[in-house]
């Protein structure tokens, strides 16, 4: 649905922190279903755990917020550019279920629950195979920057 391309001309994050590689799946206004593959060539997993190496649980999250941003950017029809930045307002109920590690894939599927005052509410659900990986209830807002 969405190459790395397409993703580069709507996320303003860089490597090392673009963290979704494809988007599989995307409906206005409701869902988004986007992939990222986990090597171990990511710089994390330098310090993060060298005998076991294991994908921070706060970068799982980043990578929920950035597939949700997709799917707000898509929903309003707009395209950020240099003076919009989208930030994270809240996160809710997040839990870790199993650790992610290089070789896996995560598959984020993220809902669109509310949309109000500028502020949107996902639902968020990342799966490595059939196994939930991560959740959470994530907030957050566009804001423009001088």
């Amino acid at each position: 649905m969405m190459d790395i391309h397409e993703i580069l001309k709507k996320l303003p994050h860089r490597y090392p922190i673009l963290l979704v590689d494809r988007v599989l799946e995307l409906d206005k206004g409701k869902s988004i279903r986007a992939l990222k593959n986990v090597t171990i060539n990511e710089p994390f997993f330098v310090g993060h755990f060298p005998h076991r190496p294991v994908m921070p649980g706060v970068l799982m999250l980043e990578a929920m917020a950035q597939a949700a941003a997709l799917l707000a950017f898509d929903t309003l029809g707009v395209t950020p550019d240099d003076k919009t930045v989208y930030y994270f307002a809240g996160i809710d109920g997040a839990r870790f279920k199993r650790p992610v590690e290089p070789g896996d894939q995560l598959v984020m599927d993220v809902t669109l629950e509310r949309m109000k005052a500028g502020i949107f509410k996902f639902r968020g659900v990342t799966r490595v195979g059939e196994q939930v990986a991560c959740e959470a209830e994530l907030m957050c807002t566009m804001r423009t920057v001088a």
